[in-house]
Parts: structure tokens; C-alpha cells; sequence
């Protein structure tokens, strides 16, 4: 099986006016610097930003454009995600886009960052696809790591390489890094972070290898990362062991309990006595004061924001 190579791409985002113009020319510039990349993945909602009220129709002229993109290049893209309005709801939406600028798959993330990213609607279905003789790809976005059944289930799937866009721009990174090399580990998969920058996070886009090792981590600048996996050190992993160790997969298949937690209806005491979520009290303040953040395109000192996950508000989304 031959060698695969992905360019993630992390760049500035802006909240106040379109950032597709400048994806295309990033493509543009990735494509003639790197002319062996074969697939090339954007940060979450990186074209638009983080603000509701940009949500857009999906099909629509975006995702056309990326499609054009997508052919001229002949590559395969994931142009992060969007606001996607559908049947009066808001979703958080990538679309997965194939060499002949084709729509392969459509994802709308499935755990948006409740309690902030109010008006946010979860996506109900996972996403596979695959590129013929390389191999089969998941895709998860930001907050949905943090769920180990999201990737789990994408592994269970078949996924070798898990594609995640994300939009984290929170103290938290560091424990994002972190989940990413758990799950690339436990599920013995490559997993391919993009982060973005300014409105769009604070950059340290990771990829991880099978056995859980960083195989690039960018800083907190502009970068175009080009990488050329191997994806059958996937299948190497899995049927050999993580570092030749344990095999966590097989033992998961061969010992998959009665896991009663999920089933449906049942009870759960402890959580519940947690109570709701909690959020944030002067809610629309928070609101007024981001909104001024990206009209002046300055930075609110003291607060800190989950870059694509959202604070909740009827028109604007932060998320992380």
C-alpha cells in the first residue's frame, strides 16, 4: 500500500468578513509547494468564523467553490467546517470533497461545547469514507474528542486515519494534545488535528501516529504542514500491537462487556445528581463584548474563549 501524504493548514481567521478567498489561495500556494499532496484539511469553521448569524445553506456557494478547488488541484479536501442552516436549525457541518470535486460525505459534528455553544444543533450520524487503495478515513470535529466513544466508534468503523478540525483558541489546549495522542494510541490510528488561528484558536495543530507518538506538533503561527503517512502502520499496529505491546482493539473486540451505561433508558444516579450544565450568567454581555472583539479585531484581555466551541448567545457561537 502506497505511502499517503495530507497538508493540514493553519491560518488566521477572521469573524468579521469571509476567510474563503484566502483558503483558495492557500490551497493554491500549498498545491505548488507541495504538488505530491493528495488530500489537504482546513481548521473548523474556518471560511466563515465563529458567528451564527453566517450560518450558510448547505449545498451552497461555498461548498461549490471548494468543490472547483478541490478539481483544479485533483486533490482530496476538507475545508473545516461551517455554519450550516438546515430545517430551522444551526449545525456545525464539513464536507469531505474527492479529486473529480465530488461530495463524498457530509458531517455535522455531533457534540457542540454545551453549555456555551448554545444554537448549536448535534449531528446524529458518523462519517467514513474511503480513499480507494489507501485506506478508510473518520472524521470527528473539535469537541467530539473529548467523547472517547466518538473515535471509537469511527475505529470500529474501519477509520485508519481520523481527519479533525478544530477551532480552540482556550487554556485547554494542552489537555487537547493530550486527548489527541490517548485516542490515536487507544484506537491505534493516525489522527490529523487542525487547528486555527487569531478568531479561529491558538494554532498547535497535532498529528499522531499509532502508536501515540507526536509525528509534527505546529506552533502558534501560519503554517502549512505537509505530512506523508503510512497507513499500513495502522494495520501493522493493530494486528501486531501498540509498540508490540498490547492490542487494544482485539482485546476491546473480544471482550466487549455488558456495557450497561448505554443502553437505552437506563438510569444513571451519579450523573444525575451532578446537575445541569451551567453556564454562564451575564450571557448577553458576553455576547455584546465579542461581537465588539471581532468588529475591532482586537483581542478582550482577561476573558478566555474556547476558540470553536462558543458561549452561548441567539447569534453568535465561541467555540473551542
Amino acid at each position: 500500500m502506497k505511502p499517503f501524504a495530507i497538508a493540514g493548514i493553519q491560518m488566521k481567521v477572521s469573524a468579521t468578513y469571509p476567510n474563503v478567498e484566502m483558503m483558495k489561495l492557500k490551497l493554491d500556494i500549498t498545491m505548488n509547494l507541495y504538488p505530491w499532496v493528495e488530500m489537504v484539511v482546513f481548521s473548523e469553521l474556518c471560511a466563515y468564523g465563529p458567528l451564527l448569524h453566517n450560518a450558510q445553506e448547505v449545498p451552497g456557494t461555498f461548498e461549490a467553490e471548494m468543490q472547483a478547488a478541490a478539481k483544479k488541484h485533483k486533490v482530496w479536501l476538507l475545508p473545516g467546517s461551517i455554519f450550516e442552516k438546515r430545517d430551522g436549525n444551526v449545525y456545525n457541518t464539513a464536507s469531505i470533497i474527492n479529486p473529480k470535486g465530488e461530495i463524498v460525505k457530509r458531517y455535522s459534528k455531533m457534540f457542540p461545547f454545551y453549555p456555551f455553544e448554545v444554537g448549536v444543533t448535534p449531528g446524529s450520524e458518523f462519517c467514513v469514507f474511503d480513499v480507494p487503495e489507501v485506506g478508510r478515513f473518520g472524521v470527528s470535529i473539535c469537541y467530539d474528542m473529548w467523547f472517547p466513544e466518538t473515535i471509537r466508534t469511527l475505529t470500529v468503523m474501519g477509520a485508519e486515519v481520523i481527519l479533525h478540525p478544530t477551532m480552540t483558541g482556550t487554556i485547554d489546549r494542552d489537555a487537547e494534545l493530550s486527548i489527541a495522542r490517548a485516542m490515536a494510541t487507544v484506537n491505534q490510528c493516525y489522527l490529523f488535528d487542525v487547528n486555527g488561528l487569531e478568531t479561529g484558536g491558538n494554532g498547535r495543530s497535532i498529528v499522531c501516529g499509532p502508536d501515540g507518538r507526536v509525528i509534527y506538533q505546529a506552533g502558534s503561527t501560519e503554517e502549512i504542514f505537509p505530512l506523508e503517512l503510512n497507513i499500513e502502520r495502522v494495520k501493522r499496529s493493530r494486528e501486531l500491537g501498540v509498540l508490540r505491546l498490547g492490542q487494544p482493539l482485539k482485546s476491546f473486540r473480544d471482550h466487549i462487556g455488558d456495557f450497561t451505561i448505554y443502553q437505552k433508558g437506563q438510569k444513571h444516579a451519579y450523573l444525575e445528581e451532578l446537575g445541569p450544565l451551567i453556564k454562564p450568567t451575564k450571557l448577553k454581555k458576553l455576547t455584546e463584548l465579542k461581537q465588539q472583539e471581532a468588529d475591532l479585531e482586537i483581542p478582550i484581555s482577561g476573558i478566555a474563549y474556547k476558540g470553536d466551541e462558543g458561549i452561548p448567545a441567539s447569534d453568535v457561537s465561541f467555540l473551542g
